[in-house]
């Protein structure tokens, strides 16, 4: 076999663990999606993936499928193998027992317990280890998880449905719809993927949104913990975010807000969390996204409006946007913008995209484009 032909076999099983590792998707936090494949003498033996925290890694289900033939064998898993004592036992040493012969892994753990011990442990024991195989696609599947161990923080996706001329709105405030059903459909996979989604207080006046993840009006299996932002918690009762039963329900208010409000909500099952403002009277998003990460809410979407959007990436808080553009034109000095705050002073200032990803919906486009 040549050095080329096992690169491609190494990416084909990294594939299958990829695979394996995104049935756990909304499950495992805050514990990372993982996925092992085993092989022996060219054929899958044994396949696994972490469902939730507290229950068996990637690694042990894979093994203990395989039984003896992982004596030998292959291991194909998307992050390196942890090496601590957590809620289970340290999978390193769980290969080191089976004899497997080869350990891959997409990525090294970012995790500072784990960070590069897992394999020197394998090494250590005589088991050859290769590392960064389709190491890209095993980061963006834990691009949360990663962006949390590093930096303390949720990965966070600002979402944006915009005219041709970059309208989220008309001038009396009108935004249903701008894009069509495909992308809708589109968000919805989106808040399924997501834990937690966020609004700003006009787009919670002006929309009344549910933000629940739905098939046209089924639920999901998935559903996002529900959050947005009112200073004053002047939201009206009838409002479809205060319904609790669908997904636990984050408010974000100011110090001003009535006490008595914010007892009257919580009696109600919403979760009332009062955050500093600043000398404007805004609140102070770099708590809100403190206290996010405080819940090990790992992935963060954004759904508007302009203002919140424009202020996190005046922060440069905002990893991805999301743009779906509708062939449409609103014009009018006084519609919504997309994207409010301070924005950029100089061209040379403003934030340019670090990959850019362009689809199809109907008539409509997705532009996905990186800031980090």
């Amino acid at each position: 076999m040549t050095a080329q032909d096992e690169a491609d076999r190494d990416r084909y099983y990294m594939r299958m663990a990829l695979r394996e590792a995104a049935r756990g998707r909304g499950s495992t936090r805050p514990n990372p999606m993982v996925g092992c494949v085993i092989v022996r003498d060219g054929k899958v033996v044994g396949s696994g993936f972490h469902v939730r925290a507290g229950e068996d890694h990637a690694e042990v289900v894979a093994l203990r499928a395989a039984g003896p033939l992982a004596r030998g064998a292959e291991v194909f898993v998307n992050l390196e193998p942890c090496s601590h004592f957590g809620r289970t036992p340290p999978c390193s040493q769980a290969l080191i027992d089976a004899g497997v012969r080869r350990v891959v892994a997409g990525m090294i753990d970012p995790n500072p317990r784990v960070s590069g011990r897992g394999l020197a442990q394998l090494n250590a024991s005589g088991i050859e280890t290769t590392v960064g195989v389709l190491e890209e696609e095993a980061r963006r599947l834990n691009e949360g998880f990663v962006r949390h161990v590093s930096d303390g923080r949720p990965f966070i996706t600002l979402k944006l449905a915009v005219s041709l001329d970059g309208r989220i709105a008309t001038r009396t405030g009108d935004s249903r719809w701008i894009t069509g059903d495909a992308a809708r459909r589109d968000v919805h996979r989106l808040r399924a993927q997501s834990d937690v989604v966020l609004v700003g207080t006009r787009t919670l006046r002006a929309d009344n949104p549910r933000l629940t993840a739905r098939d046209g009006e089924t639920l999901l299996p998935h559903q996002p913990v529900r959050a947005a932002i009112d200073a004053r918690l002047g939201l009206p009762d009838h409002c479809g975010l205060l319904d609790t039963e669908p997904s636990p329900v984050l408010l974000f208010c100011g110090p001003e807000a009535p006490r008595e409000r914010i007892h009257v909500l919580r009696q109600k099952g919403v979760d009332v969390v009062v955050l500093p403002a600043d000398d404007q009277g805004q609140l102070v998003l770099t708590e809100l996204i403190a206290e996010l990460a405080r819940r090990d809410l790992q992935t963060l979407l954004v759904e508007g409006g302009g203002g919140l959007g424009g202020a996190l990436l005046d922060l440069d808080l905002v990893d991805r946007v999301l743009l779906y553009q509708a062939p449409l034109l609103i014009g009018g000095a006084e519609a919504v913008p997309a994207i409010g705050g301070m924005g950029a002073a100089t061209i040379a200032s403003a934030l340019r995209a670090r990959t850019v990803r362009r689809e199809t919906l109907g008539e409509d486009v997705r532009i996905e484009f990186d800031l980090h």
